[in-house]
């Protein structure tokens, strides 16, 4: 059963904001904060211990610049200070890259960038006080307007989802952050709440307010505690700037943040297991219905979203939904950020419109490594269906990205050359999706042991032509079955797999390729 809302029979104006979103900045605006050679392309090269890499930085039309306190570098000038280091070019969209659009990411390269100060020299907590200025409603309509959706991977109209709040309830409405990231090859919330912390509490409370909530919880995987440590810490900073607490900035508005650690239980990424979960019960998706917007946290009214997501509100608050709505694509519009891992020259996170395309953000990141050519990819982590290089020109929404036959997810892109195994890959996945079934549902609680057991064999040399037409029944009987889409996510690299490179199983059993793993290397497997 699907909830549906009546859409309102009139329409609101959106809010005149007197300031619209500056221009990215790679840059701090003071002369206390200077940058090394940096930009906001990646937020970091894992395994290189090098910084991150500079990029150019376009914005045309130029935006206008939003009011500064007195004594503070204007954005023009922070923004013509940025770029590559002397003698260095890198690709731009002329070249065939992607058309970097940094809004999420323009502080990550910036000294101390998760501080109250930096941010605050950056447009930070700017657009707070125009949300508290005007009707909780009218917040909400202009994130409808703005098309925002969903970033932790389904992509749910994210002012819709705010909408489904009933109206007239009794009970006290929350808001909860799910920061609980953990599928393999996605590493986008981690970075953000690293870099910049202050970007989600502002969102949280701009949100908080547009719900009418007074109690905000920010989920956060519980392995991550550098992360942890930094959103305590801007939550701790908020407060002591009065963003936070009782009249927030002489508002009357109200609102305390909480911020929870999880136990590492990649289920609890699931909204309702994440419900539980902070409830201080076992990660476990529950029943639907009744939907978290009307039991949700407490048996409460409840909004559910991705860190990314909210995140984006305040650009939105200051930029307008006519500007978000100038970059991406008509139904998937505004940046994205892209996290490009595996065998790429330069992984990292790269923020684009939607819309853009795994060829342009493989020329920004410096193409494959070492020249060997792509043979496969995820578009949006290892729960969404792989993709081949006959892909590569698909635009990067969700839309298109479905039309092809995948899903975007939350855009991790897993690149790998022609020197990988495609039965390897799907055992190490299946052993992720093994270990961390909860085991509520017989399908997958026992699915995926099945898959595994069935893929040691293959990959060690000693299966059959029966064990894969017993892994392709196994896993159509897993998909849509299970309690949960963590079932799904398990079937998915196995039926795209023999979709794309059947042949490459069967070459395993039938021994024309030797085993990819030996049998001694998996003792002690579980």
């Amino acid at each position: 059963m699907d909830i549906v809302t009546p859409e309102p029979t009139h329409s609101s104006p959106e809010p005149k904001v007197p300031r619209a979103v500056p221009p990215p900045s790679a840059t701090p605006v003071t002369e206390s904060v200077t940058t090394s050679p940096q930009g906001p392309g990646t937020f970091s090269s894992p395994g290189t211990g090098e910084p991150p890499v500079p990029v150019p930085v376009t914005i045309e039309p130029p935006v206008a610049a939003a009011f500064r306190p007195a004594g503070q570098q204007s954005p023009g000038a922070a923004l013509a200070s940025a770029g590559p280091a002397a003698g260095q070019t890198w690709p731009t969209a002329a070249d065939g890259g992607a058309p970097l659009t940094p809004i999420l990411t323009r502080r990550w390269a910036s000294p101390r960038s998760w501080t109250l100060r930096v941010y605050q020299q950056l447009d930070g907590y700017q657009a707070l006080p125009e949300a508290l200025k005007i009707e909780p409603a009218r917040i909400t309509e202009l994130i409808k307007n703005s098309g925002l959706r969903g970033r932790g991977g389904a992509g749910f109209p994210t002012g819709l989802k705010w909408s489904f709040l009933p109206p007239g309830s009794t009970k006290p409405s929350y808001l909860v952050i799910n920061a609980d990231e953990g599928e393999p090859g996605t590493c986008k919330d981690i970075p953000l709440m690293m870099a910049d912390p202050h970007s989600l509490i502002e969102g949280c409370v701009i949100t908080s307010y547009a719900i009418k909530a007074p109690f905000c919880a920010i989920y956060v995987r519980g392995e991550a505690i550098h992360a942890l440590r930094r959103v305590q810490h801007a939550v701790n900073e908020a407060r002591a700037a009065g963003y936070l607490g009782r009249n927030i900035m002489g508002s009357g508005y109200e609102l305390e943040i909480v911020v929870h650690a999880g136990a590492g239980a990649y289920i609890c990424g699931e909204e309702t297991a994440l419900l539980d979960s902070l409830e201080g019960k076992r990660g476990q998706p529950r029943l639907k219905p009744p939907f978290p917007a009307v039991e949700g946290l407490y048996a409460s009214p409840t909004v559910v979203n991705n860190v990314e997501t909210i995140a984006s509100v305040p650009a939105i608050v200051l930029g307008g939904s006519d500007w978000y709505r100038s970059m991406g694509t008509d139904k998937s519009p505004g940046p994205k950020i892209f996290s490009l891992s595996g065998h790429v020259t330069r992984p990292g996170q790269y923020e684009a419109p939607m819309g853009t395309t795994l060829r342009q953000l493989l020329v920004s990141a410096g193409g494959m490594l070492d020249g060997i050519p792509l043979k496969f990819f995820t578009p949006g982590g290892s729960s969404t269906p792989i993709f081949t290089p006959e892909h590569l020109d698909v635009p990067l929404s969700f839309d298109d990205v479905a039309a092809a036959g995948s899903m975007l997810g939350t855009t991790a892109l897993m690149c790998f050359n022609e020197t990988v195994s495609v039965p390897w890959a799907v055992w190490k996945w299946l052993e992720f999706y093994k270990h961390e079934s909860c085991g509520k549902c017989t399908p997958c609680r026992e699915g995926t042991g099945w898959l595994v057991q069935i893929l040691r064999r293959v990959v060690s040399g000693s299966g059959t032509m029966e064990d894969l037409d017993t892994m392709t029944d196994a896993a159509g009987n897993i998909a849509g079955r299970s309690f949960c889409a963590l079932g799904d996510a398990a079937a998915t690299p196995v039926l795209s797999g023999f979709k794309y490179f059947r042949s490459e199983f069967e070459d395993l059993v039938t021994g024309r390729t030797p085993p990819v793993v030996q049998t001694r290397q998996l003792a002690g497997a579980h």
